[in-house]
């Protein structure tokens, strides 16, 4: 089976002066479509370049990233707009929502996406079939048809991170991409967002790759990729992976 993703010698230089610092570094990794990835490292080790990378919200300054066969590490940026239209959501830690705008309007944004994005891409091409999705059966699908109508002020914390995974998921996305999405919540509440993570992977058959600085979640992961100092010090696969129910911290 061909890897979805694939990076090729990548590396993200910045000078500062005459100095080189380098965030990432003859980074090699392959990832295969509907895992469940966990990149795990400290602070400061590359985590947050590398979804960068994969989301086309930034480019390498040197090796290739292959996206179901496309070099994204060559594209211009309109190409990468096109690119993230089509195939990226995103959860972040804080939610990121629109606070003026209810449940249901925050997850019909998506709507909008992609009418400006031209047409006839590759993109269009390869994700045939993955129309954009209802915003009220995506809210049910996460457990929030009776929130709709609510102002994220009038939702918890874990209530709005679901929301937050209803609107990237309302694109229909390939790939989910999730930024410590349960930094700011409890353990019980953070125990609930990972069961849908790993349900959007494994009966949706959604790519969901999430950065955390937190090993525990490493056993609930299809691969774990281990990041320190801008390099790649481990890959590992799970056989068998763990449920949510089971990982503490």
């Amino acid at each position: 089976m061909k890897p979805f993703i694939e990076f090729r010698n990548v590396e993200k230089k910045y000078m500062i002066g005459d100095n080189a610092f380098y965030a990432l570094k003859d980074v090699n990794l392959s990832i295969y479509e509907g895992e469940m990835v966990v990149i795990l490292g400290p602070s400061g080790a590359g985590k947050s370049t590398l979804l960068n990378l994969l989301g086309g919200m930034d480019s390498p300054t040197g090796g290739n990233i292959f996206i179901n066969d496309h070099d994204i590490s060559k594209f211009k940026d309109d190409e990468l707009t096109v690119y993230r239209a089509w195939n990226v959501g995103v959860v972040f830690q804080f939610y990121n929502l629109v606070p003026t705008l209810t449940a249901y309007e925050n997850v019909a944004l998506m709507k909008d996406v992609r009418k400006n994005v031209k047409r006839g891409s590759v993109w269009e091409k390869d994700n045939a079939g993955l129309e954009l999705l209802d915003p009220k059966e995506t809210l049910a699908s996460v457990g929030l048809a009776d929130h709709m109508d609510q102002f994220p002020s009038q939702m918890s914390g874990g209530e709005q991170q679901r929301t937050s995974i209803a609107r990237a998921l309302a694109k229909n996305p390939r790939l989910l991409l999730c930024d410590e999405p349960t930094g700011a919540l409890d353990t019980d509440t953070g125990k609930e967002v990972l069961k849908l993570l790993q349900r959007v992977s494994s009966k949706q058959k959604h790519t969901v790759v999430m950065v955390t600085h937190n090993s525990s979640f490493a056993d609930i992961a299809d691969r774990v990729i281990r990041v320190k100092n801008g390099t790649v010090n481990s890959i590992i696969t799970n056989d068998e992976p763990k449920s949510a129910d089971e990982v503490s911290w």
